[in-house]
């Protein structure tokens, strides 16, 4: 039996905030620059000389290059209308007691266990980092929290319970 996805109730489909640190527009505006001064050029030379060879259609080469530089061309398309749409939060908030966009937070779970997220846009997301979407289920119950605030978060197994034990605007401790 397929289940179908209720589209009102789909997170794709959520509105997600324009908001991004200056560290992350940087890096976007440089995978466009890239996509848009080496390596766009770069496959426009290889599919004309694919198709300088003959008969299109058994060239795998011309095929391959072309369906990559199409991709390339839709990547900078979106790139060049993300980057209008976002807007750089390069200050800190009036009150850095409490957690707003950038802080990192680190938590404390009923077991003591610790875990530490920082809220970034949706554009800059990264489990490896644990930089979570200012739009994420945790970053939304974090937000406005101040040290030793209780933050309870719906998950897929129940109720999670952490403690605000540290809020911080720097990564110094994340070297």
């Amino acid at each position: 039996m397929t289940r179908w996805r209720d589209p009102k109730k789909d997170p794709r489909q959520e509105k997600k905030s324009n908001l991004i640190t200056p560290q992350g527009f940087d890096r976007l505006q440089g995978i466009h620059d890239h996509l848009s001064r080496v390596k766009r050029p770069q496959l426009s030379t290889k599919v004309g000389e694919a198709a300088a060879l003959g008969d299109r259609s058994e060239n795998a080469d011309y095929t391959y290059n072309k369906k990559e530089l199409n991709r390339v061309i839709a990547r900078i398309r979106y790139l060049r209308k993300r980057l209008d749409e976002l807007q750089v939060v390069d200050r800190l908030p009036a009150d850095t007691g409490k957690v707003y966009f950038g802080a990192y937070v680190t938590l404390e779970d009923d077991n003591g266990e610790e875990l530490c997220v920082r809220l970034v846009g949706h554009d800059e997301t990264d489990t490896a980092k644990h930089w979570i979407s200012v739009d994420a289920p945790l970053a939304r119950a974090l937000l406005g929290k101040a040290l030793d605030d209780d933050v309870v978060v719906a998950a897929p197994g129940g109720e999670t319970h952490y403690i605000v034990t540290d809020i911080r605007y720097t990564d110094r401790d994340l070297q």
